[in-house]
């Protein structure tokens, strides 16, 4: 059975299969899938004559929402307390199916892994096991060769391993999907963690400087006490934070902040500006048409906001948020990117990000 093991923050699983199931299904790729409930990954089965490899060639890791990672499975394979490498590569030797070359592996861990000497065992296991499967020419002698694809160890436990490989260019570009950032202790608030990941994810990398400061204009509706804005500051940029809330007071010292004390909904700017960003907790259809209103309307010409989930048929939500964006920059007859992601540090909202291009 073809399967792609993808990952989702945890307790979003079945939000991440029916987006497989959907986005398969639009390109002609047709499964079902296997949430493992609060675990933070999904099997997707495919139940046609395609392969795993066919769904990763038709469908961009970019276009999805709630999957932040995935790669095809080889199999699964028993842990012997003895020899674990030998058993990784008599499992792979015995593989019925040919995969893509590969010159360097990733072990990964589930999300909510909470077990240390799990954790410190993939670490340590890293090495010997790269050498056993460089020796067995299952990895390519040099690890700095090009090659098409990556070899993928998800460890659930001491007892088994999920073995497969992700494809280049269709891959997160962190494992897993999750940047390692740290707070500086400056922050006002953990929020500003939020914001730093969405560029890192929606921008590209060679080209942030092209986004990002220079003295851009932007503004943060509710911003208060100042997390986003305290992240455009750092970029160089000049910020009216709106909300009726008080800012921090270090933040505002900066000079570089003019605080309005206005609902983060009704106001808008007197002429356009480089960012508008919203980290507003509100209905999320509010918030869809509030976006529309500011990249269609010119007000600005890139706009990240975050879409407050319901508990219950989130990703119905997201749909009907999706179409609300999509319709209304359509009326506007502006050119436009769209890309939106469940990140790492968020909880019960997604994140958006639309870039105005004519």
């Amino acid at each position: 059975m073809e399967q792609i093991l993808a990952f989702c923050r945890p307790g979003f699983e079945a939000e991440a299969g029916r987006e497989l199931t959907d986005k398969g299904a639009e390109c002609g790729v047709f499964g079902y899938f296997e949430p493992e409930k609060g675990q933070g990954f999904v099997r997707f089965s495919l139940a046609g004559p395609e392969t795993a490899e066919t769904m990763l060639a038709r469908v961009d890791l970019e276009d999805l929402v709630f999957v932040r990672d995935w790669f095809v499975v080889l199999g699964q394979f028993p842990l012997p307390e003895q020899d674990r490498v030998g058993a990784v590569i008599a499992g792979l030797g015995d593989l019925n199916r040919g995969y893509p070359g590969c010159a360097r592996l990733e072990i990964r861990l589930p999300e909510n892994n909470g077990d240390r000497d799990l954790g410190n065992f993939a670490r340590k296991w890293m090495s010997p096991l790269s050498r056993g499967l460089r020796g067995a020419g299952l990895l390519k002698a040099d690890q700095n060769a090009p090659a098409p694809a990556r070899l993928e160890i998800l460890l659930p436990d001491f007892q088994q391993a999920v073995i497969g490989f992700s494809v280049e260019g269709n891959r997160a570009r962190y494992v897993g999907g999750i940047p390692r950032l740290r707070l500086p202790a400056s922050a006002p608030s953990r929020s500003a963690l939020k914001l730093e990941e969405a560029w890192k994810v929606f921008l590209p990398p060679e080209q942030e400087l092209d986004y990002l400061g220079g003295g851009k204009k932007a503004a943060d509706l509710g911003a208060a006490p100042g997390g986003w804005t305290w992240q455009l500051v750092r970029q160089g940029m000049f910020v009216t934070a709106v909300d009726n809330g008080p800012m921090d007071a270090e933040l505002m010292a900066s000079g570089q902040v003019d605080h309005v004390e206005a609902d983060g909904y009704s106001w808008r700017p007197k002429r356009g500006i480089d960012w508008m960003v919203c980290d507003i907790v509100d209905q999320p259809r509010k918030t869809a048409n509030l976006a529309v209103d500011w990249v269609g309307g010119g007000y600005a010409r890139f706009a990240v906001f975050n879409l407050k989930l319901p508990m219950k048929k989130r990703y119905d939500e997201w749909l009907i948020c999706r179409d609300i964006i999509v319709k209304g920059l359509a009326e506007a007859g502006i050119g436009y990117r769209l890309k939106a992601r469940h990140l790492y540090h968020d909880r019960e909202e997604i994140t958006c990000f639309i870039e105005r291009t004519g």
